[in-house]
């Protein structure tokens, strides 16, 4: 009788250790995931920022472009007003 306690008691010790691994073993299993998913969301809001930034650049370059191309325009206007205001005084005289 008393070795069948004591085997019984061994037992219940085993199963309370296995308990226990068991339990921190899910805790860092789910800590693990939830600070995979905090990388992730971290990741992707830095890959959104850059892509706003990128858009942005895009948009400034554009902008960039298209008023450098009307200052052209406006430039090669002049001239030709001007070229033409030299020709007319020329054939005047």
């Amino acid at each position: 009788m008393p070795q069948a306690k004591a085997d019984r008691s061994a037992a219940a010790k085993k199963a309370a250790a296995t308990r226990e691994r068991n339990q921190k073993k899910a805790q860092s299993q789910s800590a693990g995931t939830k600070a995979a998913a905090t990388r992730q969301g971290k990741a992707a809001g830095q890959a959104a920022g850059q892509a706003r930034r990128a858009a942005g650049n895009v948009v400034s370059a554009t902008k960039k472009v298209a008023g450098a191309a009307g200052e052209g325009a406006k430039q090669a206007g002049k001239s030709a007003s001007t070229r033409s205001r030299a020709s007319d005084g020329s054939r005047k005289k």
